[in-house]
C-alpha cells in the first residue's frame, strides 16, 4: 500500500509539473519521467497490496470495512482485495502455564491456582493448558473472541473450572489418591468450553500440588511410620527364617548322630582303622602308626 500511493503522489506530481511548466523548460523534461516512476510504483504497490503470504502454521482471516469475511487463507500465496486486512491465527500447538514458581509461568510471580477442597483446605495447584484454534473457526474466534483468546478465554475458564471442580475432593485425595480422576474430569469439562469457542483443547497438564504445611507434616509422618513398620516386618522376617534354619540345621545333626549311632559295628570300625593304616604308611612323612585293639596296641615310629 505504501508503494501504490507513492507511485500516485508522483503521477499528480508529474501532472501538475506538466500543467504549469511550458515546453522545453528544465521542469517540463522531469514530467515524463516522474510520471513513468508513479505508474511503475503504483503498479507494483497495488499488486503487493493484494498479494498476501500465509506462513507455515498459520491461517488467515480476511476483514474488510470492520466485517469477518468468512473464508479461510491456508499457508501460501493469496490474492486479496487491498483495501481488505489479513489477520493471522497460530494454528500450531500452544500453551499456557500458571504455576507459583517466579518466572516460570507465562504472567510474572506467583501464578498458581488456589482452590479450595472438600474440606475446606486451601490446595495450590501449578498446571499447564495445550491449547490450539481450530482452522475453521478462525472467523468465529476473531468476531466473537479476537487475536487476544489466551487472556479472555484460556486463562479465565481454566481458573474457573479447576476451582469449580476441586470442591469435590479432599486435599489429600487430590494430591494422591484421585488426582488422575480430578485432572479427567477437569478436562472434560474446559474442553467443551473451548470447542464452543473455536478452540481445540489437546491436554490438561497438573504439574503440581501444595497441601497446607500441617497437612503435609501429616502426611510425612504417616509414611514415615509406615516405612518404619515395613522395615520391623522385614526384620522379623529375617529373624523367623534364620530360626528356622537352625532348627533344620540341628534336627539333621541329630538325626546323623542316630543313624550313625544305631549302624555302626565294631567291624566296620575295624575296618575303617585298617584303611588309616594302610594311608599313613603310605605316606611319605614321619608318623607313628597305632596296630592292635585296645588289648594288645602296637606303635610303630617311622621317622623319615
Amino acid at each position: 500500500m505504501f508503494f501504490f500511493i507513492l507511485g500516485l503522489l508522483l503521477l499528480a506530481a508529474g501532472v501538475v509539473v506538466g500543467r504549469n511548466t511550458y515546453t522545453g523548460s528544465p521542469a517540463s523534461k522531469a514530467r515524463l519521467p516522474l510520471l513513468i516512476a508513479g505508474v511503475a510504483l503504483a503498479a507494483l504497490g497495488f499488486f503487493t497490496s493484494t498479494v498476501r503470504q500465509i506462513e507455515a502454521g498459520e491461517v488467515g482471516v480476511v476483514k474488510l470495512f470492520g466485517k469477518v469475511q468468512p473464508t479461510v487463507l491456508g499457508p501460501g500465496l493469496h490474492i486479496v482485495n487491498p483495501l481488505a486486512d489479513v489477520i493471522s491465527f497460530d494454528i500450531k500447538t500452544q500453551n499456557y502455564t500458571m504455576s507459583a514458581t517466579h518466572d516460570e509461568g507465562d504472567k510474572e510471580g506467583d501464578d498458581a491456582i488456589r482452590v479450595l477442597s472438600a474440606d475446606g483446605l486451601e490446595v495450590v495447584i501449578d498446571l499447564t493448558v495445550l491449547y490450539r484454534v481450530v482452522p475453521n473457526q478462525a472467523p468465529k474466534v476473531l468476531q466473537t473472541i479476537g487475536t487476544d483468546y489466551q487472556d479472555r478465554i484460556v486463562r479465565p475458564i481454566a481458573r474457573t473450572r479447576i476451582r469449580d471442580n476441586a470442591v469435590f475432593y479432599d486435599a489429600v485425595a487430590l494430591y494422591s489418591t484421585r488426582r488422575d480422576e480430578f485432572q479427567n474430569r477437569i478436562l472434560k469439562t474446559i474442553e467443551a468450553d473451548f470447542r464452543a469457542r473455536g478452540l481445540m483443547l489437546e491436554q490438561l497438564l497438573i504439574r503440581n500440588i501444595q497441601l497446607p504445611e500441617s497437612v503435609k507434616q501429616t502426611i510425612e509422618s504417616k509414611i514415615n511410620a509406615e516405612q518404619e513398620s515395613q522395615k520391623m516386618q522385614f526384620v522379623l522376617q529375617k529373624e523367623k527364617q534364620e530360626a528356622d534354619r537352625k532348627r533344620l540345621e540341628a534336627q539333621g545333626i541329630a538325626d546323623y548322630q542316630r543313624i550313625i549311632s544305631a549302624e555302626l559295628t565294631d567291624k566296620q570300625l575295624r575296618y575303617e582303622q585298617i584303611k588309616m593304616q594302610r594311608e599313613l604308611a603310605g605316606s611319605q612323612n614321619a608318623k607313628i602308626i597305632v596296630l592292635g585293639d585296645t588289648k594288645g596296641t602296637q606303635l610303630l615310629l617311622d621317622a623319615k
